[in-house]
C-alpha cells in the first residue's frame, strides 16, 4: 500500500512470502497428481503472485492441466495457504477450513458471486501449511497499488458506471446479510471470545488480535480508539449476521462494472451488518483521503456513507444505526493490521522503526480526528 507522503510511479514492493516458487509448483503438481483419480500427464503451470493487492495470506495462481477420458483439461485456480511464521504473519492463526466453508456457503445460500471452492487440504504435508484451491475468474479490481482513487480504469470511469458498480456492490452485502441461513448453520464463524453478544465478542477478538500484534510495543492512538468504542457502546445492535469482515471494493473483481467474483474471506465472522457497512465505507474514505494528501481529486463522492446506507436499505429494508461507532470500529481494525504490515516491512528491512508509534498508523490523524469529533463534520 503507497505510503501518503510518497507517490511512487510504480506500485511498491512489499514483501509478503520467503517460499521458493518453483519448489512450491513441484509440490503442488505433485500433490494435484494424487487428487485428480483417472487423470494422467497433470502438469501445473509455473506460479506467481498478485501484486496491486492482498497482504495477509499468501495467494498464488496457476494453471492446471491433464488428460481424461481421453479429453484435454485446462483450469485456471488460486492456491491460498498461511504464511509461514518467518514471513511474520499479519493474523495469529489463519482458520482455511472456516474460509473454505463461508465461501461454499456465500456461493450457494447467499447467491453472491464467490469463486468456486475446489479444494482444501488440511494436512500441512504436501506444501508445507494447509491451503485450498478455488477457481480463478477473470476481470478488475480496484487495486492498492497504486491506489484506484490515484488512476486507472476506475478513477477514469463515467459516473454512471460508478453509480452503478456501487450500488452493485452494496447488493452484495445486502444479499449476504439477508441469507436465510439458521444460527446453527452459521455457529461456525462465532468467536469464541467472551461477551454478552456477538458484538461485544468480536471486539473482545480484536482486543486479543492488538495484543498480539502490537503488546510488545503499544500504540496509543489505538488504545484510546478502544476507550473510545466503550463510551459509545451502541444501546442495542440488529440480527446477527454472516459479516465478509473484509468488505471493500479492492476485494471484488469485476467486469463491466459487475461483481463477477467476491474474495478474501479470512476476516470472516458472525456480528451485526454495520460492522460490513461501515468496513466498506471506510476503506474506500481511507483511499481518498490519501488520494486528497497527494493533491489528487481522487473519487468524491464514491461511497459516502448517505449513500451507501441509503442503498442498503432501499435493497435489505433494514437502516444502517450508529454507524459512526462502527466507522470508527473500522478504523480502529484496519489501523492494528495495518501496523502489523508496517512491522513486517520494518523486519525485512523495507521501513525503519518510527520514533512516535502512533505512526505506525498510516491513518492515525483520521483517528485522531475521530476522537475529537472533526472527522464527521
Amino acid at each position: 500500500m503507497a505510503t501518503p507522503g510518497d507517490r511512487s510511479t510504480e506500485p511498491e514492493e512489499m514483501r509478503t512470502s520467503t517460499r521458493d516458487l518453483g519448489e512450491l509448483r513441484e509440490r503442488l503438481q505433485n500433490w494435484l497428481t494424487g487428487r485428480l483419480e483417472g487423470a494422467t500427464g497433470v502438469t501445473v503451470s509455473e506460479l506467481s503472485r498478485p501484486s496491486a493487492n492482498g497482504l495477509s495470506s499468501e495467494t498464488l495462481f496457476f494453471t492446471a492441466s491433464w488428460t481424461e477420458d481421453q479429453a484435454d483439461q485446462r483450469l485456471e485456480c488460486v492456491a491460498r495457504m498461511a504464511p509461514a511464521a518467518e514471513a511474520v504473519p499479519v493474523f495469529p492463526e489463519y482458520d482455511l477450513a472456516k474460509q473454505f466453508e463461508v465461501m461454499r456457503v456465500a456461493r450457494l445460500r447467499a447467491g453472491i458471486p464467490v469463486p468456486l471452492a475446489l479444494w482444501f487440504e488440511p494436512d500441512p504435508l504436501p506444501l508445507g501449511s494447509a491451503f485450498l484451491v478455488m477457481e480463478r475468474e477473470t476481470g478488475d479490481v480496484p487495486p492498492d497499488l497504486i491506489p484506484y482513487t490515484f488512476e486507472g480504469w476506475l478513477a477514469d470511469a463515467k459516473p454512471a458506471d460508478l453509480a452503478g458498480l456501487q450500488h452493485r456492490t452494496v447488493e452484495i452485502l445486502a444479499r449476504l446479510h439477508d441469507a436465510p441461513l439458521r444460527p446453527e448453520e452459521i455457529a461456525f464463524l462465532r468467536s469464541e471470545h467472551p461477551g454478552g453478544s456477538a458484538l461485544r465478542r468480536h471486539v473482545e477478538e480484536q482486543r486479543a488480535y492488538y495484543q498480539w500484534a502490537h503488546g510488545a510495543r503499544r500504540i496509543p492512538v489505538l488504545e484510546e480508539a478502544f476507550a473510545w468504542l466503550e463510551d459509545h457502546w451502541p444501546d442495542e445492535t440488529g440480527d446477527d449476521v454472516i459479516s465478509w469482515g473484509d468488505a471493500r471494493i479492492g476485494n471484488v473483481m469485476y467486469r463491466d462494472f459487475t461483481p463477477v467474483a467476491v474474495l478474501d474471506w479470512e476476516m470472516a465472522a458472525v456480528g451485526p451488518r454495520e460492522i460490513d457497512i461501515a468496513w466498506m465505507i471506510f476503506l474506500h474514505r481511507f483511499f481518498q483521503d490519501v488520494a486528497e494528501i497527494m493533491g489528487l481529486p481522487g473519487l468524491p463522492g464514491f461511497m459516502t456513507r448517505e449513500k451507501v446506507c441509503a442503498q442498503y436499505r432501499s435493497l435489505s429494508g433494514y437502516q444502517p444505526r450508529d454507524m459512526e461507532f462502527y466507522e470508527m470500529y473500522a478504523a480502529l481494525r484496519h489501523g492494528i493490521i495495518m501496523a502489523r504490515v508496517w512491522q513486517r516491512r520494518i523486519h525485512f528491512g523495507e521501513q525503519a522503526m518510527p520514533d512516535d508509534p502512533n505512526d505506525l498508523v498510516m491513518h492515525r490523524a483520521a483517528i485522531e480526528s475521530m476522537l475529537d469529533g472533526g472527522y464527521w463534520k
